[in-house]
């Protein structure tokens, strides 16, 4: 490349929101980048008009900005090769495809979709590869005369002669015979580009250095690598990277219903999350070290740690590691992360909420279930079993009985004197702890689990926490 620094782009179509197969092209590539201390480029991909939705590029944007993903150049951002937006570099397509069709690399060709789809249904039936069978190149004077005289046509590249390959930094070295190539339209009769001509002009002209995209595009690399050779541009580093599979080892993708990624942020899912277990979808840090932070991520990230293997999405393993990193979180940190799940709360009620909250949440989400007891009234489940299981009717009146007597004399100010006290009873009861103690969650929450009891009392303070014990010892008789 004309330029040594390590150049990377994410160069996705604006047909819906990413999902995590997206995005984890979008990191490996940013990762690279930023590992090299080089440039991440972000270009919009829309020459494919009939498939574009309206909104796209927004959320697109605002997904990457999320993750804290940051582009370098690209929309929003700009940079020496603007636009970055395929749509608006048309011109500099058409240009580029009359210099092929001029250097004996590509061809006009006139076939109407008529034609095409009779000579594929008769390769099919003589049970050969369906494939363009080059009648237009041989006959190029009368295609002139078809596309002076208003035909629609289209510009084929002229796939070479011989074998394509390279070194794959992920899959090694990879080999096709051209013979089994297709002559790919580059140019479309409405004058845009195909995704063939278009990428590798831009990769060319943007100095990308590592073209890091998914496994599918295996194939069409030897189209690409005819069209760096036919312009006589040096070729950059490829990286497939493997397909990502869901939980029922189908490929992820929008057509079949892969959440994006936006809505896991809805569901209290952090960034840091998402991108660390993104980051191991395929590639692995080399020791047993499986939570990283980006910065973390941006220092030990190589390609060539990539299994070439399909990499499985685990929704447990997101939830593990998002807990984890709800845990790494400061105080300030997850006061603000709070505000979304717990509307109408003060900084201050949240303050006094994130050390009970911090070791329970598995999702941000979690919040609104565990504090609804402590936000609003909570009313006796007369379907939940009270007492509950293993603790019968004299234990439970006891445990009531002693929280409602040590909250009188003001015990909420000592936590530990508290707990040993209640404990106490339900050893003299002969009930363990963590059954006995269900009782008072039960009353105070209205759940035989969830937030710490005692640490709720505290919260809800000695009026309200009488209150909830005075009812559930009325519902004992």
């Amino acid at each position: 490349m004309p330029d040594a620094r390590v150049r990377t782009r994410f160069a996705p179509s604006p047909t819906g929101a990413l999902h995590f197969g997206s995005v984890r092209t979008a990191l490996f590539a940013w990762l690279t980048a930023r590992h090299a201390g080089g440039d991440f480029i972000l270009r919009i991909e829309d020459t494919d008009q009939e498939r574009y939705i309206p909104g796209s590029e927004a959320l697109i944007l605002e997904t990457l900005s999320w993750l804290g993903l940051n582009w370098d150049e690209g929309p929003e951002v700009g940079g020496p090769h603007d636009p970055y937006i395929q749509s608006l570099r048309i011109a500099t397509y058409r240009e580029h495809a009359e210099k092929l069709v001029d250097g004996g690399h590509a061809y006009w060709c006139t076939c109407t979709p008529a034609r095409l789809a009779a000579m594929r249904e008769a390769q099919r039936a003589r049970s050969e590869p369906t494939r363009y069978d080059r009648r237009c190149l041989t006959r190029q004077a009368d295609v002139t005369q078809e596309r002076e005289g208003g035909m629609a046509a289209v510009v084929r590249l002229r796939m070479p002669d011989g074998v394509s390959d390279w070194d794959d930094v992920v899959r090694g070295r990879v080999s096709f015979a051209n013979s089994d190539i297709d002559d790919q339209v580059l140019l479309k009769s409405d004058g845009f580009p195909t995704y063939h001509l278009a990428v590798v002009v831009d990769d060319h002209l943007m100095e990308i250095s590592h073209v890091i995209r998914s496994d599918e595009w295996i194939p069409s690399t030897p189209k690409h690598l005819a069209l760096y050779a036919a312009f006589g541009w040096d070729v950059p580093r490829f990286a497939h990277v493997p397909a990502v599979l869901g939980p029922d080892h189908q490929k992820l993708s929008k057509r079949r219903g892969a959440r994006n990624v936006l809505e896991y942020g809805e569901l209290g899912y952090l960034p840091s999350a998402i991108v660390n277990c993104i980051a191991l979808l395929g590639w692995s840090s080399g020791d047993e070290q499986e939570v990283f932070a980006l910065e973390e991520l941006c220092q030990r990230f190589t390609l060539e740690r990539v299994n070439p293997a399909a990499a499985i999405f685990d929704p447990k393993r997101l939830d593990d590691l998002n807990g984890i990193h709800i845990r790494r979180m400061s105080t300030d940190e997850l006061v603000e992360a709070l505000e979304f799940h717990l509307p109408g709360t003060s900084k201050e009620t949240r303050r006094m909420l994130v050390p009970m909250l911090r070791e329970r949440m598995v999702t941000l989400a979690d919040a609104t279930r565990l504090c609804a007891p402590l936000l609003g009234e909570v009313k006796l489940d007369l379907s939940i079993e009270f007492p509950p299981k293993k603790v019968d009717q004299a234990t439970a009146v006891a445990m009531i009985d002693a929280c409602i007597e040590a909250v009188e004399e003001g015990a909420l100010e000592d936590h530990d004197a508290m707990l040993e006290r209640l404990r106490a009873v339900a050893e003299r009861s002969g009930v363990k702890s963590r059954d006995a103690f269900r009782v008072l969650y039960i009353a105070i929450l209205g759940t035989p689990a969830g937030l710490p009891v005692i640490e709720a009392m505290e919260f809800l303070g000695k009026e309200k926490t009488l209150q909830r014990l005075r009812e559930a010892r009325a519902r004992l008789g």
